[in-house]
């Protein structure tokens, strides 16, 4: 098992799309042994392939003291949703930066595990919020693009604020 080496924003890998998982090998299990080693390391709840730079739909979670414990999730689908609700997002892969976001806060997902074997489960709350904001990075994208204008607005000021203080120093 290794930490891996996360990509971050703005790298332009992050909005590749993922490609389905079509073996269930020691390769996968050892992808998802190292994921789940970095999400451990960096005390985060997520963590999914392509932030990794491994463009494959599998994703971990692990939301201190909910009742699912540590989860794998292999090509998950959403099959349904319900409570939207505001909720506080950060990312590994954009340090630094929080925001408020749209989720649902309950899901009903079907996905597979790491042996292929499929499944579905009904979340709900911060597990829930976390696996819709892991699924985004396989579609390519990030919460910053669910923030509202004016927030986007204020992230790029900021970015091009401290692109212009580094091009001085």
């Amino acid at each position: 098992m290794a930490v891996l080496k996360l990509l971050e924003y703005p790298e332009e890998a992050l909005r590749q799309v993922s490609r389905p998982v079509q073996s269930f090998d020691s390769s996968l299990q050892g992808l998802v042994d190292d994921l789940q080693e970095t999400l451990e390391s960096s005390g985060a709840i997520g963590l999914s392939a392509p932030q990794a730079g491994v463009f494959e739909r599998v994703l971990v979670v692990n939301v201190p003291g909910d009742d699912y414990g540590p989860q794998v999730y292999i090509n998950p689908e959403i099959l349904g949703s319900a409570k939207l609700g505001i909720v506080e997002e950060s990312c590994l892969s954009v340090p630094g930066i929080v925001g408020n976001v749209m989720r649902a806060t309950q899901v009903h997902v079907r996905a597979q595990d790491a042996s292929g074997q499929p499944f579905e489960r009904a979340l709900e709350g911060m597990h829930a919020v976390c696996l819709q904001h892991e699924m985004d990075h396989l579609e390519g994208v990030l919460f910053v693009d669910r923030l509202s204008w004016f927030r986007k607005l204020r992230l790029k000021w900021a970015a091009n604020r401290a692109a212009r203080a580094t091009q001085v120093a």
